[in-house]
């Protein structure tokens, strides 16, 4: 390796010795149950964001299928070049009914619907106030638009209005951000309050609801359903890939926010469409979602049956003010979340060691799918008390 790029090892040595070393770990198909790499005893999968179960199910699959033998593999091109399909505003119409909103647009991940979207919006001449929990991309997308940027503390409203009363006054557009569902906390933000801010502030409101679409709300629309919150004038972000179980991300709004974006949002301008596979899976999981809605209640079920075993145990979790499927158990340091999550793994139960950077503290975070069983609950509930956190 040249000199050029000496600084390399040096540099990954001291991620080794700072406990940040990672190293992904191959298993089967998303489910209930999965097999690692190391072809070892069956684990429950308390690590996925396939929260419905949808990534292997039968009708996804097909749909997938049939969309690869009429459309080919890949959009193969940008969608304003050669890269339109139907399936893409079959799909933009879907999220847009769903969401309630005027208008949706599919990107090819949830970090570039992010990204493009917050770098469009807004530039050096604005604002940006954002929750310090947010997820990464929100925080990469903020500072790659140069827009000021300031984060309030964790879902701390009057911080905010601080914020704002202190700053707004001096930039031509302010932009506030947050997640929906937290994805390493799983708490709920603030929404209505929130958005009672941006309307007094004329700020406008981005919701990354990657973690509440599909899981949350009277037909599973997301946090603002949840919460009995309004889908008109706020920009609602959210993922494919999760509850849908398939891949992408999309931006809901008015119309004439999608209209800016299709012009503005480099990330969707200057990238290959959706794939047919991806753009019709998610599109035939959306409709599950909302015709069937027993895959939703099952995991309601589980995570109220895991919240009462963990509250009967005195076991410390992180609060949520909204049932969520992601637990989050604090961990006072690295070697201590490393060692419980190997305990679990004996026990038969895949759980997600967190730790820094990803998180500002260590925990474990426990997701949970529409497939567990009760059995799989109680499991993992007597490994975590022999834990004794």
């Amino acid at each position: 390796m040249s000199q050029a790029f000496a600084w390399l090892e040096p540099a990954l040595g001291a991620l080794q010795r700072a406990h940040w070393w990672r190293q992904p770990r191959a298993s089967s198909a998303p489910a209930a149950l999965v097999t690692l790499e190391d072809g070892g005893q069956p684990l429950i999968n308390f690590c996925s964001n396939d929260y419905l179960g949808l990534a292997t199910h039968p009708a996804v699959k097909a749909a997938a299928i049939q969309a690869i033998q009429e459309w080919g593999t890949g959009a193969t091109g940008s969608r304003l070049l050669s890269g339109e399909r139907p399936l893409h505003a079959e799909l933009e119409s879907a999220i847009a009914h769903w969401k309630g909103t005027e208008a949706a647009l599919v990107f090819s991940s949830g970090t570039a619907a992010n990204i493009g979207t917050i770098a469009a919006l807004v530039d050096p001449r604005d604002l940006i106030l954002a929750d310090s929990y947010n997820h990464a991309c929100l925080k990469k997308g903020a500072r790659l638009s140069r827009a000021t940027y300031y984060e309030y503390r964790h879902n701390d409203v009057e911080q905010l209005r601080h914020y704002l009363k202190k700053y707004r006054h001096q930039y031509r557009r302010c932009l506030i951000l947050s997640d929906g569902v937290f994805s390493m906390d799983g708490d709920v933000a603030p929404l209505p309050d929130i958005r009672q801010l941006g309307a007094e502030f004329t700020a406008m409101v981005l919701v990354d609801d990657a973690h509440g679409t599909g899981v949350l709300g009277a037909t599973g629309a997301g946090t603002l359903e949840a919460l009995g919150q309004s889908n008109t004038g706020v920009i609602q972000m959210g993922t494919l890939s999760k509850a849908l179980g398939s891949l992408g991300g999309y931006i809901a709004g008015d119309q004439s926010l999608i209209t800016y974006l299709r012009h503005r949002a480099s990330t969707w301008v200057y990238s290959t469409g959706l794939s047919p596979a991806d753009t019709a899976a998610a599109l035939a999981a959306i409709q599950m979602v909302q015709s069937e809605p027993q895959h939703r209640q099952a995991l309601h079920d589980r995570i109220q049956q895991l919240a009462i075993g963990l509250a009967k145990g005195g076991v410390q979790v992180l609060p949520r003010s909204v049932p969520t499927p992601i637990f989050c158990l604090p961990a006072p340091d690295v070697a201590t979340v490393q060692a419980w999550g190997q305990q679990l793994q004996a026990q038969g139960c895949w759980v997600a060691a967190v730790r820094p950077p990803t998180v500002p503290y260590s925990r474990l975070r426990i997701t949970l799918r529409a497939d567990h069983t009760p059995q799989h609950i109680d499991q993992l509930l007597t490994a975590l008390l022999s834990l004794h956190i």
